[in-house]
């Protein structure tokens, strides 16, 4: 039996300086994590009603730089309360309207690469947003995978154990 070898265009591919496990990350960067210097984002928990009407599904996308799939999130924004800029991430990352209820539904906390190669923990509001109108054409088109999905199934999807918790536990507030 030949031992397994590997060819050069396998061992000179270059790994992600990314850990790929939320524990990896967390493991080696625990200063990080205690520091107190959680960033705030705001982020949309974008549904609509599906079938008859007493079942929702719920809206998920890609991150642009990883590929896991997330939520529209993002930073504050000038002049704009946190429920608006979850509007806002919502529309600019997955094309979806709707109106988002002023009062968060819940919270998570994940980290975030930043384009220095340095890592930030986050602290997400998440706001529930209606979803009233889809269009085609919006800011990061193409850049994203966008889907609709049982909240089961959406859970399933995200890493984040809080994110999971908070779709899945969802009950969406008339208005």
């Amino acid at each position: 039996m030949k031992p397994v070898t590997k060819d050069k265009k396998s061992q000179n591919t270059k790994q992600s300086p990314k850990p790929r496990t939320l524990l990896q990350q967390l493991a080696q960067m625990p200063e990080k994590l205690f520091s107190g210097e959680f960033r705030q984002q705001y982020g949309a928990l974008c549904f609509r009603w599906a079938g008859d009407g007493n079942a929702i599904e719920i809206l998920v996308i890609t991150s642009r730089d990883s590929g896991r799939w997330v939520i529209p999130k993002g930073w504050p924004m000038k002049k704009k309360q946190p429920h608006e800029a979850a509007e806002i991430e919502a529309w600019q990352e997955a094309g979806v309207r709707g109106r988002a209820r002023k009062k968060p539904v819940g919270r998570y906390t994940y980290l975030k690469w930043l384009d220095n190669g340095d890592v930030a923990p986050c602290v997400v509001d998440v706001f529930q947003v209606e979803v009233a109108e889809v269009e085609k054409d919006f800011k990061e088109r193409g850049q994203r995978e966008i889907v609709w999905l049982s909240p089961s199934e959406a859970a399933y999807r995200v890493r984040e154990v809080e994110l999971k918790s908070l779709i899945i536990d969802f009950k969406p507030k008339k208005k």
